[in-house]
């Protein structure tokens, strides 16, 4: 049994993104760690045999479900975090292609601070928690190790998001639960919802951490339903200001920098080894 976070994973109707997904997810991740496919009614014929397939040659111990008429994101993702009860769990989005190390990172993050409810990861399209350039969509890395090498080596000070990001979000389950969960009467897209709901986190005095040390990769950023924004910019009048704020200010540019240096140091010298198995003692 992992006890790693639960992975869920709300499948969309894109399937090349959903299969390099799929791949960079067996191969980023441990095995036997438990991952959730949740289908509601978006994959076409192609998609769900992109699964099947997956499903048999898998290292992860993963489990599909398809519902036969689609409920929406929102209200689906809420199902899925329902039934997860109070355990943590990392929403991933179908098209983020997570690096290696990356679910132990988040794990680890939430471990370390009992204040953290959400913990977002680097993401080349990740808006608030964007690199190398914030609120910018740039190309995935070039080489996911050395990448990947780089954030491992970040000190792990989890500075605080204006709200949770949707390439990757882990979520404390004793927090989610406390804060109800999603709002589903009010959202249509989980990207607004999971905002909301970092939001209503914030306010009940849990965190929303950037995990420096882990990193998701995406083919670009999320985006809200119909009238999404709306409903947030009416129950959150300070929102759009305060992410505006943080864009200008740019809190994150010394970690950025580091983790910019980080990678050219190991561009130079690399550590090939950083994931692999600990070195098993000799008999005696």
């Amino acid at each position: 049994m992992s006890d790693l976070p639960i992975v869920l994973l709300p499948l969309a109707a894109d399937e090349d993104a959903l299969d390099a997904c799929l791949a960079a997810l067996d191969a980023a991740t441990p095995a036997g760690t438990p991952v959730w496919l949740a289908d509601d009614a978006q994959a076409g014929p192609r998609g769900i045999a992109i699964v099947e397939r997956w499903l048999q040659r898998t290292r992860l111990r993963a489990e599909y479900t398809r519902r036969t008429q689609p409920i929406g994101q929102a209200a689906h993702l809420q199902e899925m975090l329902q039934a997860c009860g109070p355990a943590d769990v990392v929403v991933l989005a179908a098209d983020a292609q997570p690096l290696p190390g990356w679910l132990a990172q988040l794990a680890a993050c939430l471990a370390r601070d009992a204040s953290i409810a959400t913990a977002t990861p680097w993401c080349n399209a990740g808006e608030a928690a964007a690199w190398p350039r914030l609120g910018e969509i740039s190309p995935p890395p070039a080489d996911p190790m050395l990448t990947a090498q780089a954030c491992a080596a970040m000190a792990p000070q989890h500075p605080e998001l204006p709200a949770a990001i949707g390439h990757a979000v882990a979520l404390r389950g004793s927090a989610r639960l406390r804060a109800g969960g999603l709002d589903t009467a009010s959202f249509g897209s989980w990207y607004a919802a999971l905002i909301d709901l970092s939001l209503r986190l914030a306010g009940l005095g849990w965190r929303n951490a950037l995990c420096e040390t882990a990193f998701v990769a995406r083919g670009g950023e999320g985006g809200a339903a119909d009238g999404d924004l709306d409903v947030l910019a009416a129950r959150w009048p300070a929102w759009h200001s305060r992410l505006a704020d943080f864009l200008m200010r740019d809190p994150l540019h010394e970690q950025r920098r580091q983790l910019q240096d980080l990678h050219a140091r190991l561009r130079d010298n690399p550590q090939d080894d950083l994931f692999a198995a600990p070195a098993t003692e000799p008999a005696a």
